[in-house]
């Protein structure tokens, strides 16, 4: 119903104006029960219009609008805060930015194309997004796809990410905690991939073998990454050819001594030499004394032994002499002046209780050339260690070397 304003007044049996008669209409108010005792319709349609006053002219007459204007383009710009949608919300195609209040919720939905640039969700934190295709559901990231778009951060606490999928877009940081990827595929820039979750290291060419035997030499070709790209065999041979090795190769040489002149001292010395020698050469050049002592040869090991030898040698003028001091390895007939040339070998027999055997063939020569002769040797002596030592010198201990020199060579 509707109430008039008593105070318009008009005089009895009077002239009522048309202005007085809208004045009077304008000033009604409508009571509620003019509204609710009107029959409710079902359904809104998009030609039915709505009654809308302006309060800021609150005596100006209300406006009619339909229901498809106030949805289409009546609402002007501005910010509509505190807006719960529950239900599916389209829209047209959309352009420029669509922002997201910080109070907005969206509990169900899709947002097919936009930009978002801060959404924080219970279990997901995007800092700037950009995505062709995301859907958000119960704050669960369950299909995140980028074409061409960046995603700035993305961190992730206790959220799950079902599927995240990058063809061309970059993706900044990202970081979990506790949550889980489900199903990440990428290309990797390199040799690695990882495909439904699982990595896969790029294969290199190599055919899958075991490459090398007894009797094959593997050969492989391995790049700057550590990796095999190229494997082949080939074959060679257990049996050396005849001459291919030389003393060099053999892990226990034909080695030679460093030459040492006998013009001085009563002894000469050659120590160092290695255990694994089993054949001694010691080899006179012309070699003279002050004296007409025999020669003498003494071994040792760690020290020089002077007794336990059993030796003897003789001359081709039927001179014969022993010595139990060292191998003896001229019989006389050594006159001043006179020198000596010639090898005597020692060879070590019995590693185990590192006996050694002598054999010598020296002569010594003079003038005239009747007084020189030419001596045979031979002898063993056994050593507490290995032979580390060779003494020259001779019987009486006190002829001194006056010319030539004397070398050793030893092999394994």
């Amino acid at each position: 119903m509707a109430m008039i304003d008593r105070n318009f007044t008009f005089a009895t049996n009077g002239t009522v104006s048309a202005a007085d008669l809208h004045n009077l209409i304008d000033s009604a108010t409508i009571y509620q029960d003019l509204i609710t005792g009107q029959l409710p319709i079902t359904s809104v349609g998009t030609n039915y219009e709505l009654l809308i006053a302006d309060a800021t002219n609150p005596n100006a007459a209300p406006n009619a609008v339909t229901v498809y204007d106030l949805f289409e383009d009546a609402l002007t710009a501005g910010t509509y805060t505190n807006a719960n949608i529950s239900a599916a919300l389209t829209y047209g195609t959309a352009t420029g930015t669509r922002l997201v209040s910080a109070n907005a919720t969206i509990t169900t939905g899709t947002i097919t194309t936009g930009v978002i640039p801060s959404l924080t969700s219970s279990t997901a934190t995007f800092g700037t997004t950009t995505s062709t295709a995301a859907t958000i559901t119960s704050g669960t990231v369950t299909n995140l796809a980028s074409t061409t778009g960046t995603i700035g951060t993305f961190n992730s606490t206790t959220g799950t990410i079902g599927t995240f999928n990058s063809t061309t877009g970059t993706i900044g940081t990202i970081n979990s905690t506790t949550g889980t990827i489900g199903n990440l595929s990428t290309t990797l820039a390199g040799d690695f991939t990882i495909s439904q979750g699982t990595g896969t290291l790029g294969t290199s060419g190599v055919t899958l073998g075991t490459y090398g035997s007894v009797s094959a030499i593997p050969f492989l070709t391995v790049n700057a990454k550590g990796i095999i790209t190229s494997a082949t065999t080939g074959t060679f041979s257990t049996t050396p050819a005849d001459g291919s090795i030389t003393p060099a190769k053999l892990s226990q040489p034909l080695t030679l001594g460093t030459d040492v002149a006998t013009t001085s001292g009563t002894a000469i010395d050659f120590t160092g030499i290695p255990s694994w020698a089993k054949r001694i050469i010691v080899m006179f050049n012309a070699v003279s004394t002050s004296g007409i002592s025999n020669y003498l040869l003494q071994i040792g090991s760690g020290s020089v032994l002077t007794t336990g030898y059993d030796s003897a040698a003789s001359s081709f003028n039927s001179v014969n002499v022993g010595s139990t001091i060292g191998f003896i390895l001229t019989a006389g007939n050594v006159v001043v002046a006179s020198t000596v040339s010639g090898a005597v070998v020692l060879v070590g027999i019995n590693p185990s209780t590192n006996t050694w055997v002598s054999s010598g063939n020296i002569s010594n020569t003079a003038s005239p050339p009747t007084n020189g002769a030419s001596h045979l040797s031979g002898g063993n002596r056994a050593l507490s260690g290995a032979l580390d030592r060779i003494r020259i010198t001779t019987v009486n201990g006190s002829d001194t070397f006056d010319a030539g020199s004397i070398n050793i060579m030893y092999e394994g």
